[in-house]
């Protein structure tokens, strides 16, 4: 069993933060992967689960926040590669893009 946990964490510079079609693209991310995933906006938490819309939207963590992802399991590292690529991709939509 692998109980080692990795962390990660990146800059929120979408324009409307962590909105919903930003919530959304994070959360298909994340369940694509079999690893446990959590983000906070804060380092110390409190932790939801990255694959729960719900639980992501309620961070509501604003542009200008460095969120913080942690995962364990299989594929943890390559989720956490993914999230973070998504983040500082601007949630493909480009540079300042709106919800």
């Amino acid at each position: 069993m692998n109980d080692v946990v990795l962390t990660a964490n990146v800059l929120l510079e979408h324009e409307v933060g962590l909105h919903a079609r930003p919530s959304v693209k994070l959360t298909k991310l994340a369940k694509t992967f079999s690893a446990a995933i959590e983000v906070s906006p804060d380092p110390d938490g409190p932790w939801v689960d990255a694959k729960s819309i719900v639980k992501v939207m309620a961070t509501r963590a604003p542009k200008g926040t460095v969120l913080h992802f942690r995962a364990s399991g299989e594929a943890a590292q390559a989720a956490l590669d993914a999230l973070v690529k998504l983040v500082e991709d601007d949630f493909e939509t480009g540079a300042g893009g709106t919800d």
